[in-house]
């Protein structure tokens, strides 16, 4: 069982363009949340932002900014996420963000070493959407195991 890692994805809807004075102070504070990222415990990788590029293409939108990244665990992430300095910021997103209609963060297991892809991220999100959670993919408020994913029938 430990031979798995927790992958997430999580998207957001700018309000303006990254040059526009609304970013601004989003853009001031990318670099401290990814350095809080990759100093937590439980951190594995991320999705830096020179390879972001392709996400325009599999999004079909580009005023969509996306974050990748695989944690040791959910406890890991659940950290990061809302127990560490990143929640500073990630309560400030409605000076950033529109409010997303659809699901806009998933999680599903990977193989240790697998670094998800876009197409990987784009897929599980439409998963989530279209069937709600389950072991193929989660969110925080509906969490599954490893063992359950591993054991998952995914249907069609």
């Amino acid at each position: 069982m430990d031979h798995y890692h927790l992958a997430e994805v999580n998207i957001a809807k700018r309000l303006a363009p990254m040059d526009d004075p609304i970013m601004q102070d989003f853009i001031n504070n990318v670099d401290k949340m990814n350095a809080i990222a990759d100093a937590s415990p439980g951190f594995i990788w991320r999705l830096k932002d020179e390879d972001k590029d392709e996400a325009n293409w599999v999004f079909k939108d580009d005023s969509i900014i996306i974050n990748i990244s695989v944690w040791k665990n959910i406890d890991a992430l659940f950290n990061y996420t809302y127990k560490s300095g990143h929640i500073e910021v990630f309560k400030r997103k409605k000076e950033w963000f529109s409010k997303m209609k659809l699901m806009h963060m998933a999680f599903w297991y990977v193989p240790k070493g697998y670094q998800p892809t876009f197409q990987d991220a784009k897929h599980r999100l439409d998963y989530l959407n279209t069937n709600g959670a389950t072991p193929y993919a989660f969110t925080f408020k509906y969490t599954f195991s490893l063992a359950e994913a591993l054991t998952y029938k995914k249907q069609f």
